[in-house]
């Protein structure tokens, strides 16, 4: 009996990041996750629950938890400031060689 090879995600994901247009939209999925991250960390660290957040911000807690799943896809400045002013922090942006 022939034993089927097992595919794992990592070696799919190198096999699936050859491709440009997979790749591109790969990498950003993952800064947006990585953002959101962030958020959810620095919220945490800030002792706050997402309603005490958003309350801060001005908005609901539904868009807090959209914030922090990585699927909002309105990320801007603005909010990024708002988030910042909210837990007593600022932005800061930086370039980094590709």
């Amino acid at each position: 009996m022939k034993k089927s090879k097992v595919r794992t995600f990592q070696s799919r994901l190198r096999e699936d990041i050859k491709d440009p247009e997979f790749k591109k939209h790969y990498q950003e999925e993952r800064q947006a996750l990585k953002l959101a991250m962030k958020i959810a960390e620095l919220r945490d660290q800030k002792g706050l629950s997402q309603q005490e957040l958003a309350k801060l911000m001005g908005t609901s807690q539904q868009a807090i938890s959209r914030i922090e799943s990585g699927e909002y896809e309105g990320f801007t400045l603005k909010t990024l400031e708002k988030i910042a002013e909210a837990t007593g922090m600022r932005v800061k942006i930086e370039f980094v060689a590709a």
